[in-house]
């Protein structure tokens, strides 16, 4: 879930921020971006990475890297659309529900991962990296979540009637 909480995050200070900050924020969060990726290159293209591991840590990195690429996509191009289009914003949904995925993927397969830790010790710090980050993600999208719901079924008392 953490790569549609960035890009959902990104998407929200874009419209936030004053147009004379919004650039600034664009590459900064593109920077960011292509940091993440180098990381994340850097762990899947060292030596030891390809070693032993009992869980596939190295294709869960190669599914996030994926999902890494999105993100970078989706923070680019959702601040230039205004408004979004629909198709683009049932696109980000579809994205948030593959990123909730691959973040339980991450979690499971890092926690069931501890004797990775001395084979693939790089790999494996990256994967429990990403997992807390997924973890942290979803619980702040969930307590979100619960305050829009409340939100939306419970009206506030000071609310005035439209009828």
């Amino acid at each position: 879930m953490i790569h549609f909480c960035l890009a959902h995050t990104a998407y929200h200070l874009h419209c936030w921020l004053p147009r004379s900050h919004q650039l600034r924020l664009q590459v900064t969060v593109f920077l960011f971006g292509i940091t993440t990726l180098a990381l994340q290159f850097y762990v899947l293209l060292r030596p030891r990475s390809s070693r032993y591991c009992s869980q596939p840590l190295l294709t869960n990195l190669v599914g996030n890297i994926i999902f890494t690429f999105f993100t970078i996509g989706f923070t680019v191009l959702l601040p230039q659309m205004d408004p979004v289009p629909q198709a683009l914003k049932r696109m980000f949904s579809v994205f948030g529900v593959g990123s909730f995925g691959q973040g339980v993927c991450t979690v499971v397969l890092t926690v069931l991962a501890n004797d990775c830790e001395d084979t693939t010790p790089e790999l494996y710090y990256l994967s429990v990296l990403l997992a807390v980050g997924s973890l942290v993600s979803t619980a702040l999208f969930s307590g979100l979540g619960l305050i829009w719901l409340a939100s939306v079924t419970c009206p506030s008392p000071d609310a005035k009637s439209t009828v």
